[in-house]
């Protein structure tokens, strides 16, 4: 298996057809046809699934692509410092920001980027932070933002910051907590236990967000009453606002036009970090370091100015001017 036949197969996976893998190679079908074939008799195994809709990645695909994304990040990076030698920082850097996070920093870092380093192409994907989990796993982004604090054999997360989560959308009267809501306030406060049996749409169990409320609910006793799993920012707010259901989110996720919807600080208070991760198995670019550095100067501006962002838990209190 040579570099030419792993981009080819890399190409397969991404655009789950040969036809539009071909036409993204620059390759005639017939050819890429041949080296897919030539790399299935090289292993002994199949490694694509082939259907009306395309073709899939089996299993046996599924690790070869893994080790052959890595293997050509590596020569890109290869070719990218002895280029950079001497030279301005330069090159593609990807990298996957939740859609929370990439409200909150993707312009600002958008524009630093072009500002210092107008010679890195930046790549940024946004999704929820499962799929955004997805690309690091497979070494498809050189770093990303997730919601996590602990390491893991493919993932090396470095705490940014926290953020306290909200009760957002009105309540049922039941619950009383709207009359103890103080008249003419832009956000209120609310027991973890008056959420029991509150109708609630939140982000499915994949997602970073989703994690840490089941862990904090288990640990309240109380059980929450899901009613429904959208992976959808904005469909979470449309729900909260029309009164379908309540969501739970930073108060960041919230847009100012917004200051009407009921926002309660859930007490005792829930805290999600944010955290810098780096899959293991790519080296650290330059650009990349470079990159990450931005965004690190961008989150502690955010964290200065007092708003929703706090430290992390270890980290220092005040921000160094």
């Amino acid at each position: 298996m040579d570099i030419r036949s792993m981009r080819y197969f890399v190409a397969i996976v991404d655009h789950g057809s040969l036809t539009r893998a071909a036409e993204v190679a620059c390759v005639a079908q017939p050819a890429l046809s041949q080296q897919l074939a030539a790399l299935e008799a090289e292993y002994g195994v199949p490694l694509v699934h082939r259907g009306p809709k395309g073709v899939k990645p089996t299993e046996a695909g599924k690790t070869l692509y893994r080790h052959a994304r890595t293997i050509l990040k590596q020569v890109e990076s290869a070719g990218a410092d002895v280029r950079a030698a001497g030279a301005g920082v330069s090159g593609a850097v990807a990298i996957g920001l939740p859609t929370t996070a990439a409200a909150a920093f993707g312009m600002p870092l958008i524009r630093a980027v072009r500002e210092r380093y107008p010679q890195v192409r930046l790549q940024l994907f946004e999704s929820m932070s499962g799929y955004i989990s997805e690309l690091l796993n497979n070494n498809r982004l050189d770093f990303a933002i997730l919601f996590r604090d602990t390491p893991s054999r493919a993932i090396e997360p470095e705490a940014l910051a926290s953020e306290s989560l909200y009760l957002i959308g009105n309540l049922p009267e039941s619950t009383g907590a709207r009359r103890r809501r103080p008249a003419g306030a832009g956000r209120g406060t609310i027991a973890l236990k008056q959420l029991a049996g509150v109708p609630l749409a939140l982000p499915s169990g994949s997602q970073g967000l989703r994690e840490v409320l089941e862990r904090n609910f288990a640990q309240a006793g109380v059980a929450p009453n899901v009613v429904a799993d959208l992976d959808s920012l904005s469909c979470l707010l449309a729900t909260a606002r029309e009164g379908l259901a309540c969501t739970i989110l930073p108060a960041s996720a919230v847009n100012p036009s917004d200051a009407a919807m009921p926002t309660r600080l859930i007490l005792p208070e829930l805290r999600r970090t944010l955290s810098l991760c780096w899959p293991r198995a790519l080296p650290r670019t330059r650009a990349a370091e470079a990159v990450a550095e931005i965004l690190r100067e961008i989150v502690a501006a955010r964290i200065a100015q007092g708003g929703s962002l706090k430290p992390a838990p270890g980290m220092p209190d005040a921000v160094p001017e």
